[in-house]
């Protein structure tokens, strides 16, 4: 018979993201609409360990729909990738009676999720990260936001690089994965997009394509670099000794990570903070709440963590013509 769960926590873990109060409070006010005491664990697997615990009631959870960032802070914790941090966490979830938690994060924190799980604690993930780089869901929590905050700064730049007639090479976010930089760079019209997923490191490709267009007439050239690829700086440097075109870089940083979360946002979070609320109702464990195929729907976290996620060759393929 499935365990039954009758006090739920709820974390956020890793980077923070734009609909993660969406998120929390989705997950407080059904936990309680399902008659379950809801508990608010600040900070992360940190604040876990350090028993930064308390009860949260629909009130708790007012207004913060649509703030960005998380009410309930976030962190990363090393004591926690341990064995012993694992242990203690789930000592301590018993000591204050949680035996069902949702962790709202990346791979990093389902990897927690998971250990949380096989130490006998009911887990479920939901996915929160502005990166899209969980291989399970076509969505998680932020991307939208972030995405946009990073489109609309990139017009802006467009707008005072046509000014000066420069080269442009503006930085965004996404760690490892190129879906930010592909994104904005179909969005903002971009001349070259570098993904850390298909970037040749080629620069001097970069430096023909950026003389042949000046050559047509063209007054400023973008260029969207992905966080993983990074080197903004130094890359701008080279291009404009190699070019004679003055050329600046622009790296977005946090920003992306801030501000009012899009309705998209507010409403997958809420989506995805329900359902997994649902699923500790129902008993189950290891999951993380995932949205394909448009719909949303589950995975064992187990099977979610071996996947792997590429970008989609077809927009690849269309950003180099467009």
């Amino acid at each position: 018979m499935a365990k039954e769960v009758k006090t739920i926590g709820v974390l956020t873990s890793g980077g923070d993201a734009p609909g993660m109060n969406a998120a929390i409070r989705a997950v407080v006010r059904k936990g309680i609409a399902n008659g379950k005491k809801m508990m608010g664990i600040h900070r992360g697997y940190a604040g876990l360990l350090n028993e930064e615990i308390d009860e949260l009631t629909s009130r708790s959870v007012a207004d913060i729909i649509g703030k960005g960032g998380t009410f309930l802070q976030t962190a990363r914790c090393l004591e926690f990738t341990t064995p012993e941090g694992q242990q203690k966490g789930a000592e301590i979830c018993r000591k204050h009676g949680i035996d069902g938690i949702i962790v709202i994060g990346g791979d990093g924190s389902f990897k927690g999720a998971q250990k949380l799980a096989a130490l006998g604690i009911n887990t479920i993930g939901v996915p929160g990260t502005i990166d899209l780089d969980i291989a399970c869901t076509e969505y998680t929590i932020g991307f939208d936001t972030a995405v946009n905050t990073a489109m609309e700064a990139i017009d802006k730049v467009r707008d005072t690089s046509t000014s000066h007639e420069r080269c442009s090479i503006v930085e965004v976010m996404g760690r490892g994965a190129g879906h930010i930089a592909l994104w904005c760079g179909i969005a903002n019209g971009a001349e070259d997009i570098l993904l850390p997923e298909s970037y040749g490191y080629d620069e001097q490709q970069l430096v023909n394509s950026i003389i042949e267009n000046r050559k047509r007439g063209k007054t400023h050239h973008i260029i969207i670099n992905a966080e993983g690829v990074g080197h903004s700086t130094s890359m701008a440097k080279r291009i404009e000794a190699a070019t004679g075109i003055e050329t600046r870089a622009t790296i977005l940083g946090h920003m992306q990570r801030g501000g009012s979360p899009t309705c998209m946002d507010r409403v997958y979070a809420s989506t995805m903070g329900a359902m997994a609320t649902d699923l500790l109702c129902q008993g189950k464990s290891n999951r993380v709440v995932a949205y394909q195929h448009g719909a949303f729907c589950d995975f064992d976290i187990d099977e979610a963590l071996a996947m792997s996620k590429g970008i989609d060759p077809y927009q690849l393929e269309i950003s180099k013509i467009l």
